[in-house]
């Protein structure tokens, strides 16, 4: 198109929505938007936020609700009025109060005439509906002229000429020319052209409008019309998305895109584009930007000629309410003509077809129609075929209802390998089952029908394949006491680097106490995690787990920092739903040898991992060192060691100068015992390890096998805490006792516990020389003995810090890691 009226080559071009002109507030402010920029500037208006709804409504209800139809004009002039009276004074107030007043008795006079007709023709509705536009675009070229801008007002109907179409409004191109032109040199070179957005004319001069996407339409053809350098979109969204935020949390703004991607988005129902906007900038060559007008410092999304982003795939956009016939028969082979036959019935019956997939064996024809039309299209076919569905050539027309059809789209997928197997591997993971498949030789879309109960998750897992890091982990922490606390804050710390340096992406979803729990859509807060978690909603385990398993993130995993027996329960359950488990809680694993043995099973292969390091020696890699040995061909014979930080401390300390009961107390103090210090005394929780550990080396041994001598006097085994630490005292003696005869003969205290290949595992208080490794141990170091073929004289030994939350919660976190990898 060959521009007559003189343009300039700088003309910059902005579309305001409804939504960013809804009230003086935000007109102000898109005055704001547009007194910062450099003139010559034209802005495109729509009707302020549901003033077009309100004059659609009085024209379909003129001639039923004749009585309610003064109220509602007046309604509608008062609120009108009162945005002028707060945006503008004086004169100016006055001249566009005078122009308001006459448009509604205008209005009010066609709305009689429609009221006497009994109808309201397309005509009137697409008169009466572009009022809106006109005020907006008044009232914002009074505000620009207050502040010092010689702003024009374009009622668009002056200007665009248009024909309707089937395929939509096609612009006379000459006639506009001449318009615009005429418009332009009736006033005086405005730096600034307020235009009315949606509504033109006819070539007969009657009132119409451009339909969907009406304005962002109208701002594409004044772009063209002044041969501008750049149109920009106000919206209410930051630019075009990936994929729909509201059902895809993980949607990210696009910084790019290719017209084709952009038009090929637009199709899929990507909301804040459309086809029909794009024609006239893209014979232009005019980039568009989508851009947010209540965050006008974001970049938006800029649609231009190419864009070579690092993303393959920009986009995932879906179609709903589709269904899919099929067209089958061995009369189908070889025989030209029969989809020519077919899609003139459907053409004749005005059905869109929105999709067509054929195999090459040309036995069938698939295609998708919108499921309004979905009866229609069915009829159309079979009576196209009757003839040889009624022989037996072609089977019955198969009808499946309710579908959708998800896109992904992307220029750059030309050309690269396994995109394809990306896509279709997601939705074979998140158990999507696609019922058609269709490519254009471009390659720059893939398109697939799926169930409509299974789009969004489909969209989501879709989208997850290509956005999503591999290993982008969701995370729910059960238990938030020290260990879960110090787990939460180690993430927090290092969860940046991990992304940054090894894609590791760590997401806290959820976090759950005994009373109360937290979930986050994307990830949690983990500065604030404390506070907000008082403030959270009542817990429950079943919701909780639903939500941090999703169909749109590659991994699940529940951390367990409890140590609680009804959640361990819970592994089997989680395990089969395909999560992953991590704990330090050792109830699982020393139920019954079934209960665990089905966990080894259920965690095998590719699938869900169970991992459970820190069950035994928190931090230390005592289980790995184990299964390192036993993968390895090594037989293991003894397996031996202080396995309590707690009873380590305990007996490190007690030398005699200090009474056992005053070192007891102290430990507890700084944290080091459990809240009930006799759940350590007791042996008990030794006695875990130890079935752990044979269990680990393949022996089915059982807690009640093993031989507990525990520390706990038998007449403090009831009772409050307080009340054992209290009494604890009066058995001092006897502690001492022993600790005086070990120093006789050169020894030293320590409370081990072990197991023999043969099965046989004791837990009690033994004394050891003090050259021996389990004599040299520091604080609460854990230290484990492994006597093997290998290590025989010489046994392997692993030792280290084996108590604290810190530690425990750092075993934890390495469990994490090493499930990513």
């Amino acid at each position: 198109m060959e521009s007559s009226a003189p343009a300039s080559a700088n003309w910059r071009v902005h579309k305001f929505g409804g939504t960013s002109l809804a009230d003086p507030a935000r007109i102000r402010h898109v005055a704001d938007l547009l007194g910062a920029r450099t003139p010559p500037v034209a802005v495109v208006v729509s009707a302020m936020s549901g003033v077009t709804d309100r004059l659609l409504a009085l024209a379909e209800k003129a001639h039923t609700d004749a009585d309610g139809l003064a109220d509602r004009l007046q309604s509608l002039r008062d609120d009108q009025r009162a945005v002028v009276t707060d945006l503008l004074d004086g004169d100016a107030a006055a001249s566009v109060l005078r122009t308001l007043d006459q448009d509604l008795d205008d209005l009010a006079d066609v709305l009689r005439a429609t009221r006497l007709m009994g109808t309201a023709p397309d005509t009137t509705r697409d008169l009466v509906a572009g009022y809106g536009e006109l005020w907006s675009a008044r009232v914002l070229g009074g505000v620009l002229r207050d502040r010092g801008l010689s702003a024009a007002v374009c009622d668009a109907r002056e200007v665009l000429v248009v024909t309707h179409e089937e395929m939509g409004p096609v612009v006379d191109w000459d006639a506009t020319q001449e318009r615009f032109a005429d418009w332009r040199a009736a006033h005086d070179a405005p730096d600034t052209i307020v235009a009315t957005g949606f509504i033109a004319t006819t070539p007969d001069g009657v009132p119409t409008t451009l339909g969907r996407n009406g304005s962002d339409h109208s701002a594409a053809l004044f772009a063209a019309l002044l041969e501008a350098e750049a149109l920009t979109i106000w919206t209410d969204t930051d630019g075009v998305m990936s994929a729909d935020p509201q059902y895809v949390p993980d949607a990210r703004r696009l910084d790019g895109l290719s017209y084709e991607e952009a038009m090929e988005m637009a199709y899929f129902g990507a909301g804040v584009i459309h086809p029909r906007t794009l024609s006239p900038a893209v014979e232009h060559e005019i980039p568009i930007t989508i851009r947010n007008t209540f965050a006008p410092d974001r970049p938006g999304t800029r649609i231009h000629l190419n864009d070579d982003g690092a993303s393959v795939v920009k986009g995932f956009s879906t179609i709903d309410d589709v269904a899919l016939l099929n067209l089958e028969g061995s009369g189908m082979i070889g025989v030209p003509g029969i989809a020519r036959r077919l899609f003139d019935a459907l053409e004749d019956e005005g059905v869109s077809v929105i999709l067509i997939s054929q195999g090459s064996s040309e036995h069938s024809i698939c295609f998708a129609v919108p499921q309004a039309q979905a009866e229609v299209a069915r009829e159309a076919a079979e009576h196209a075929f009757y003839a040889e569905l009624d022989r037996g050539q072609l089977r019955t027309v198969e009808l499946v209802p309710n579908c959708s059809i998800l896109a992904v789209v992307g220029d750059q997928m030309a050309g690269t390998p396994g995109v394809a197997a990306t896509f279709f591997g997601a939705l074979g993971e998140a158990s999507v089952n696609v019922r058609a498949v269709a490519q254009g030789s471009s390659e720059r879309n893939i398109s697939a029908v799926v169930d409509r109960d299974d789009a969004r998750r489909a969209l989501r897992a879709a989208h997850a394949g290509f956005y999503l890091s591999k290993r982008t982990l969701s995370i729910g922490v059960i238990g938030a006491g020290n260990v879960g606390a110090a787990l939460l804050d180690q993430i927090r710390t290092e969860a940046g680097r991990l992304r940054d340096q090894q894609d590791i992406d760590l997401r806290v979803r959820g976090i759950a106490a005994s009373s109360r729990m937290l979930r986050a859509e994307q990830r949690l807060d983990l500065e604030t995690w404390r506070a907000d978690l008082s403030a959270g909603e009542a817990t429950d385990l079943d919701a909780f787990v639903d939500h941090v398993q999703t169909d749109y993130h590659p991994h699940t995993v529940i951390v367990d920092c409890t140590a609680s027996a009804p959640i361990a329960r819970r592994y089997g359950d989680w395990l089969e739903r395909g999560i992953h488990v991590v704990t330090p809680n050792k109830k699982a694993n020393t139920d019954t040898w079934e209960t665990y043995q089905a966990l080894q099973t259920a965690s095998q292969g590719p699938g869900p991992q169970y991992l459970y390091e820190t069950t035994v020696g928190a931090g230390l890699p005592i289980l790995q060192t184990l299964n390192s040995l036993t993968e390895t061909g090594d037989q293991v014979h003894r397996v031996e060691g202080i396995l309590s930080g707690t009873l380590s401390y305990l007996f490190n300390a007690f030398d005699g100068d200090r009474p056992f009961s005053a070192i007891l107390r102290q430990a507890k103090d700084e944290g080091f015992t459990e809240p009930d210090p006799r759940d350590d005394l007791s042996g008990m929780d030794v006695a875990r390890k130890v079935v752990i550990l044979a269990r680990e080396m393949g022996v089915p041994l059982e807690l009640e096998e093993v031989s507990v001598d525990g520390l706990v006097p038998g007449p403090l085994r009831d009772g409050s805490v307080e009340a054992f630490l209290d009494r604890l005292p009066e058995h001092d003696a006897d502690m001492t006792k022993l600790l005086r005869d070990a120093q006789a003969e050169n020894k030293v205290l320590r409370f081990v516990g072990g197991v023999t290949r043969d099965g046989d595992a004791s837990v009690r208080l033994r004394r050891y020389p003090a050259d021996h490794a389990f004599a040299r141990i520091n604080h609460t170091d854990n230290i484990v003995r492994f006597q093997t073929d290998r290590y025989d004289e010489t046994p392997l030994i692993v030792q280290g810090p084996g108590a604290g939350p810190q530690v425990t919660a750092a075993g934890v976190f390495a469990d994490l890691l090493r499930l990513m990898s």
